[in-house]
């Protein structure tokens, strides 16, 4: 499948990681994804962090329109849509978790339990990730 043409400010392959992820907010709901297993709009306004249903509708459609995430029909409530990280999206596992270990090297962060688990063996922790993704319906 060829790749869409996007305009972007840049031929920068870092211009294109920020025009794609955009701020903290697609970052939040990708660990949500990742990590919590969020995948309805109604969990991912349970951020801790306190999203604006606005933002989070805008960044919801970020994601999907640079296919980071995919929509599918809940099975449950067919007007309502259910995201899932595409293969583009799980892929970014191991971006986040750097970061979030770069961050705990040198910054007061929360959640020392986390940090100690990517430290003591981040493949593992990733591994655990993908199987999440794969068992809860992988690539599409």
């Amino acid at each position: 499948m060829a790749k869409k043409k996007v305009a972007r400010r840049s031929a920068c392959p870092l211009n294109a990681s920020v025009e794609m992820l955009g701020d903290r907010w697609s970052l939040l709901i990708l660990r949500d994804m990742m990590l919590r297993g969020a995948r309805s709009y109604k969990d991912f306004l349970t951020l801790a962090e306190g999203i604006a249903t606005n933002i989070l509708a805008e960044r919801l459609r970020r994601l999907v329109a640079y296919g980071i995430l995919a929509t599918e029909p809940d099975p449950s409530d067919g007007r309502k849509v259910i995201y899932r990280l595409t293969k583009k999206g799980i892929d970014l596992a191991p971006t986040l978790t750097e970061m979030v270990l770069w961050a705990a090297a040198h910054e007061d962060t929360g959640n020392a339990p986390l940090v100690r688990m990517m430290q003591a063996d981040k493949e593992k922790f990733l591994s655990g990730i993908r199987e999440r993704w794969a068992r809860d319906g992988g690539p599409r």
